[in-house]
């Protein structure tokens, strides 16, 4: 914008509104030729001012093509609840393990007798941890015998 003093009857009309070229060489030319007759600190302080505008553009054009990670919020809320759900389920399948152990230990010492409608498929698992166990005891023996 430049003060025309010919407008000073106007106010709304007293400034007057130049289009920079969107070159920057030719943008300091048209500032120096429209502010020839103005003091020099505002001729400088209007390139300066230029000058700010097309680095920022400059710097604007850059980051838009340069591709960032997306950011993604964190809610601590649902973090929580699920860090807390978790442990619970964990505190859970603990106990789960250590009452299969007990009864298993009570099936094998004989307490239940000759009930034998406990579920099939642990009752399976249980017997084949059973024997693995066994062979490898075995195993373990015969490597001490040799």
């Amino acid at each position: 914008y430049m003060k025309t003093i010919e407008r000073a009857h106007s106010p709304s009309k007293l400034w007057e509104k130049v289009q920079l070229s969107k070159q920057y060489s030719k943008a300091l030319e048209q500032i120096d030729e429209n502010l020839k007759y103005w003091p020099n600190f505002l001729v400088h302080k209007c390139k300066q001012r230029a000058t700010k505008i097309t680095q920022y553009l400059i710097r604007m054009r850059k980051l838009s093509l340069a591709a960032r990670p997306k950011l993604v919020g964190v809610h601590k809320k649902v973090e929580k609840r699920e860090r807390n759900r978790e442990a619970k389920a964990l505190r859970a399948a603990n106990i789960d393990q250590a009452i299969e152990k007990e009864l298993l230990e009570r099936l094998r010492s004989g307490t239940y007798g000759d009930i034998y409608n406990f579920p099939v498929q642990q009752y399976q698992e249980a017997l084949d941890d059973e024997e693995k166990l066994m062979q490898e005891e075995e195993e373990a023996d015969y490597d001490e015998e040799e």
